[in-house]
């Protein structure tokens, strides 16, 4: 298969509440005022170190729109989805952009007193490489 090399972020990022893989940083934050089917979600302009399911045409509160599930590189677990597409004009916005379900991120600032409750979950063995 072949190595995982997951990118360190510089600054305040949001990371995987399962093995704390970071995943984008709060500069990309572009709006808190999403939802999902678990609650808040955020949108944001790029997302790092995840891998991109299948797209599907999905019927959401803004209409229907072409996304695909985002998933952790480290952990695999779900974290959000991607917008690939929007079919209302006034949609178009989301195109490409990336939105994380709260209730599966945590803040950088709730990092630094992370407490591991899932002793089951292995913490990630990827190689990290940083990013300036």
């Amino acid at each position: 298969m072949g190595r995982i090399f997951v990118v360190d972020l510089e600054g305040r990022a949001y990371r995987c509440k399962f093995c704390i893989t970071h995943l984008a940083l709060s500069d990309d934050l572009v709006s808190r005022a999403f939802h999902c089917r678990r609650g808040k979600a955020y949108l944001f302009n790029n997302a790092v170190n995840i891998t991109v399911g299948p797209q599907e045409e999905r019927i959401m509160i803004s209409g229907v729109h072409t996304v695909a599930d985002i998933f952790c590189c480290c952990c695999g677990q779900m974290v959000g989805w991607k917008y690939e597409a929007a079919h209302e004009t006034s949609q178009k916005y989301k195109e490409g952009k990336f939105v994380l379900e709260r209730g599966r991120i945590i803040d950088g600032i709730d990092s630094e007193f992370y407490i591991n409750t899932r002793p089951d979950v292995k913490p990630c063995n990827c190689r990290r490489s940083s990013v300036v």
